[in-house]
Order: C-alpha cells, then sequence, then structure tokens
C-alpha cells in the first residue's frame, strides 16, 4: 500500500501545475495547524508540538520559495505573515500552547483561500486559451 500510495504522490508532483501543488502544500499545512491545536486542546503536547513542528516546516518551505525579483512587495508582506507563523508555532511548541497555533490559522486561512481562487482563475484561463474546458 505504502508503495502505490509513494507512486501516486511522485506522479502527481510531476503532473501538477506550480499552482496545484503550492495548493497541496497550503492543505498539508493546514491539516498539521488543526492537528496540533487539536492535540494541544486536548493537553497532548508530545503530537502538538510534533505536528506543530511539521507545520514550521511547510511555512519555512514557503518561506524559502519566495521569488523577491518578481515581486518585491507581496513577497516582503508574505514573508512578513511567513515570521510571524513561524514565531508563533515556536511559541506554541515551547508552551503548548493552542492559541498560538489559533493565529496561524486565523492569519493563514484568508491566504490560502486567495491562493485557491488564483489558481481556479488561472486554470480557467488556461483551458480557455487552450479550447480546452476546465
Amino acid at each position: 500500500m505504502q508503495t502505490a500510495v509513494a507512486q501516486y504522490q511522485k506522479i502527481r508532483t510531476t503532473t501538477s501545475t506550480p499552482g496545484e501543488l503550492l495548493l497541496a502544500l497550503y492543505d498539508g499545512l493546514f491539516r498539521f495547524l488543526h492537528g496540533s491545536k487539536h492535540a494541544l486542546e486536548q493537553g497532548n503536547r508530545r503530537d502538538g508540538g510534533r505536528l506543530a513542528s511539521r507545520a514550521h516546516a511547510v511555512v519555512s518551505e514557503l518561506l524559502l520559495a519566495l521569488d523577491h525579483d518578481a515581486a518585491p512587495e507581496l513577497c516582503a508582506n508574505l514573508a512578513a505573515l511567513y515570521d510571524f507563523c513561524l514565531d508563533r508555532l515556536t511559541t506554541a511548541n515551547l508552551r503548548g500552547d493552542a492559541k498560538s497555533v489559533d493565529e496561524c490559522i486565523r492569519v493563514l486561512t484568508p491566504l490560502r483561500e486567495a491562493w485557491k481562487l488564483a489558481v481556479r482563475k488561472a486554470a480557467h484561463e488556461g483551458a480557455a486559451g487552450t479550447g480546452r474546458r476546465a
């Protein structure tokens, strides 16, 4: 079963658009955030911390992937949001604080929704340009 999952993920990453990969990253990030928040609220610091660390790793990757040459102002704003979340996730992990995780969820949710709309719009426009339906 693990081999099939690994094969599917490999194919998905090689056939997905950059926007689809970004959304997949955000989906994973939100799974980690919600899981961490839930575990910390239940007093399970081990699992809450583990999931906060995974969320931290994803946010770090998002931060590193910013192309400041392409869109300096946008990247500066995103970097500030990502830095805030990295700080909050560190606090959550050190103190077992679910509220810190919730702050990341609150800050990143509008961004995730905006990316969803942008990726859908780009897919639709791309399909319209080629005569295909999205």
